[in-house]
């Protein structure tokens, strides 16, 4: 159950960083966007107090810089929302803002109701 959640939490962080950033090469594949993610499970399950893990902002921007192109992003964006669904205590919250914690700008809204297919 724990690797379910993580795998779900980790697709509302990537979709935060796969949906509105420009992504580097090859198609994202929804394992590396749970692996990238993975290390922010806890904290977007938290109170969003105290700094965010490195290994999770280390992820977000992995994840950023794989996501170069509009299927990729789009893909990614659909691996988060499929991951962040079947995981409950998921703070959205937390997860809109954890981008911009770790020094990466998108222009889009970090929520389960992000269409993927209008990411560019």
């Amino acid at each position: 159950m724990a690797s379910s959640m993580s795998l779900k939490l980790a697709c509302v962080v990537v979709l935060c960083m796969v949906v509105g950033a420009p992504l580097a090469q090859g198609a994202v594949t929804c394992g590396q966007v749970t692996s990238s993610l993975a290390p922010c499970i806890t904290y977007l399950r938290g109170n969003g107090a105290g700094a965010v893990p490195p290994d999770c902002c280390n992820g977000i921007k992995s994840l950023n810089s794989a996501a170069q192109t509009t299927p990729d992003r789009q893909a990614a964006c659909r691996c988060i929302k499929s991951a962040a669904t079947g995981m409950p205590g998921i703070n959205y919250g937390i997860a809109g803002g954890l981008p911009g914690k770790c020094g990466v700008n998108i222009p889009y809204k970090i929520s389960p109701s992000t269409d993927c297919n209008s990411v560019k």
